[in-house]
């Protein structure tokens, strides 16, 4: 798998801590960064494998046409066959980004849309409306892109059970093969965790999260579709290859400022987050050795998160006894389920898969 961060935003939303920038005149040294870190490093991506490429940030939407291709200018054997995704903000979906898309070996869009209530939309500071959005996904479909991903987030400042409701419902009428929704994560040092320490927004209780998660559950079932990892559900065979090989603890190679890179065994890799050292051919970065007690902790916290569960068969043997003995309470419980040599969360476990994964990692 490759992954390759594209660190750059025309402004930054308010719940955001990822690394990007807003030095838009960067992107060119960072294109001609990526390329010439993809041909150092492609011995590595070979033996990867390219299965799967996926552009996220940031906001991969911000590179034109010729610079996406440029990028792929420097992969073309690895995209053969591929699933290859970008990220894309609503209102960068115009006609001439759908035309220079179209000259790219993309198949997949993902596209945040957060919301379709704009009031909510404005207080986390998007860039764009929810007409935005729905007139995005039309755009995309009439050039020919089925395999379309949106995101929602739940438990938003000023989003009511009514407003999410409605957000889950107008998505699913776009009759997109997959969704994902992820619940707000108040990070240290955000626009809007400052927001909330001022007293000028308040964090969604417990409770109300939780009941906005049933609905989408509910919701995304009745419409057919699968939940096959807590965040995401999707048609029938459309899930997303790239993150399941993520869950799977597959092989990837991260390119850019700030990515990640993971050889399948023991070894990440985490490349600083030096826009300006980047753009000028330095790629700093370090090494982390993973022990064997932290490669399980790794798999519980990443395969739990998945319908198909941990494989008992693939646990190391010296890991089996204690991860059953912990497991037990929540099988009785009936927050676990142990069958066919596959340990699982089932739908009363996903709502506390934080505590079960805590009490099985190490």
């Amino acid at each position: 798998m490759i992954y390759i961060h594209v660190p750059f935003c025309k402004s930054r939303c308010h719940y955001c801590d990822f690394f990007s920038s807003v030095r838009l005149d960067l992107v060119q040294g960072f294109v001609d960064g990526v390329c010439a870190e993809a041909e150092s490093r492609r011995g590595e991506m070979e033996r990867a494998g390219a299965n799967t490429v996926y552009i996220g940030g940031g906001t991969p939407s911000q590179l034109t046409g010729g610079q996406l291709r440029q990028i792929f200018g420097v992969l073309p054997e690895l995209c053969r066959g591929a699933e290859v995704t970008i990220e894309v903000n609503p209102d960068d979906v115009t006609g001439d980004f759908v035309s220079g898309l179209l000259r790219t070996p993309v198949n997949r869009v993902s596209m945040g849309v957060q919301s379709l209530d704009d009031d909510v939309l404005a207080r986390i500071n998007r860039r764009h409306r929810a007409a935005d959005a729905v007139r995005a996904v039309g755009m995309l479909r009439e050039a020919g892109y089925t395999n379309l991903s949106l995101d929602l987030m739940y438990g938003l400042p000023g989003q009511t059970m009514e407003t999410w409701k409605r957000d889950v419902d107008g998505v699913l009428a776009l009759d997109v093969p997959h969704l994902s929704a992820y619940s707000l994560q108040w990070e240290d040092g955000t626009v809007l965790s400052r927001m909330r320490d001022r007293g000028e927004v308040q964090e969604a209780d417990e409770e109300t999260s939780l009941a906005m998660y049933g609905y989408l559950v509910d919701m995304t079932r009745k419409c057919g579709m699968e939940h096959y990892e807590i965040s995401n559900f999707c048609k029938p065979g459309m899930y997303s290859r790239h993150n399941s090989g993520y869950w799977r603890e597959d092989a990837y190679v991260g390119l850019g400022p700030g990515a990640h890179s993971y050889d399948g065994h023991r070894v990440r890799r985490s490349n600083d987050a030096d826009l300006e050292s980047y753009c000028a051919g330095r790629v700093l970065y370090g090494e982390e050795h993973l022990t064997d007690d932290e490669l399980y902790d790794e798999m519980v916290m990443k395969r739990l998160r998945t319908s198909a569960g941990i494989c008992i068969a693939e646990v190391p043997a010296e890991h089996v006894d204690y991860l059953l003995r912990m497991a037990e309470k929540h099988i009785r419980s009936g927050r676990m389920v142990l069958e066919e040599g596959r340990l699982r969360l089932s739908s009363e476990g996903i709502f506390v898969s934080n505590d079960i994964m805590s009490d099985l990692m190490l």
